[in-house]
């Protein structure tokens, strides 16, 4: 929380101020919109460059809780062959078989993509012969039901997958906890301006300008499992959706 306590000017600055709507945060894992709905009183542009104004500057930040309810994994596979082509060969085939594996598994074609294929020499320890070719081919799938995670893992290492990491845990929905994010920011920013103005025995105004800090949830949970291991069931938990907002209270009788 921060005070910033600007010269006179005040009725120029309000004059000049116009209507505005809200920012899209810029630097959060996720971002929603914030909407009309999600603020409770009008908002007006920050005033021109070089005008001050009397205000009260706040931040506030805000949290919603969510549950993940979609998993991500990666499944790769590692193939080996004499030649460069005989290792890929080898490799997309495999990665075929694991593909159709996923499909017939439930998940659907759009939520399956490819992340990466490569092709490497293997040497002698002297790093002068080469021995063979190592390929390997990644394919990401999005599991929207946390329930089929451990038949889709089976499913995949069955095929051939002998590289499994995951999952990443995430909400299908953004929006709504965002925006009930922002609601608590504004909230908490509010409360903070009002503690200020009470100390500094003035009266808080509407807000002036109010600038988005972004929304955010937590980093993944990554599980590296190898083929054969038994899968231990998806527990989803609970994340946080997180909103910051910076906000400039007009004061009134200062």
């Amino acid at each position: 929380m921060k005070l910033v306590v600007l010269s006179a000017l005040a009725a120029v600055a309000l004059a000049s101020a116009g209507c505005g709507g809200g920012n899209e945060g810029s630097d959060a894992a996720f971002s929603g919109e914030v909407g009309t709905n999600a603020l409770s009183a009008a908002v007006q542009s920050p005033p021109p460059a070089g005008v001050a104004v009397n205000g009260i500057t706040v931040v506030g930040t805000g949290t919603a809780d969510v549950v993940p309810d979609v998993a991500e994994w990666s499944f790769g596979v590692r193939s080996r062959g004499g030649t460069a082509s005989e290792a890929l060969a080898a490799n997309a085939a495999t990665m075929k078989k694991i593909v159709e594996a996923l499909r017939n598994a439930g998940v659907g074609k759009e939520d399956l993509r490819t992340q990466e294929v490569s092709v490497y020499p293997e040497t002698t320890d002297d790093g002068r012969t080469v021995t063979g070719y190592s390929a390997s081919s990644t394919v990401a799938a999005t599991v929207r039901n946390l329930d089929a995670a451990g038949k889709t893992i089976d499913a995949a290492v069955s095929a051939g997958a002998n590289d499994v990491y995951g999952p990443n845990l995430r909400p299908s929905d953004t929006d709504a906890p965002y925006r009930a994010a922002v609601d608590a920011a504004f909230d908490d920013a509010r409360s903070h301006a009002e503690a200020i103005a009470a100390k500094a025995g003035v009266s808080l105004g509407a807000p002036v300008a109010i600038a988005e800090g972004g929304g955010s949830v937590p980093g993944p949970v990554l599980y590296d499992r190898a083929a054969g291991a038994e899968v231990a069931p998806v527990e989803p938990g609970t994340q946080q959706v997180s909103a910051t907002l910076t906000i400039t209270f007009a004061i009134v009788g200062a």
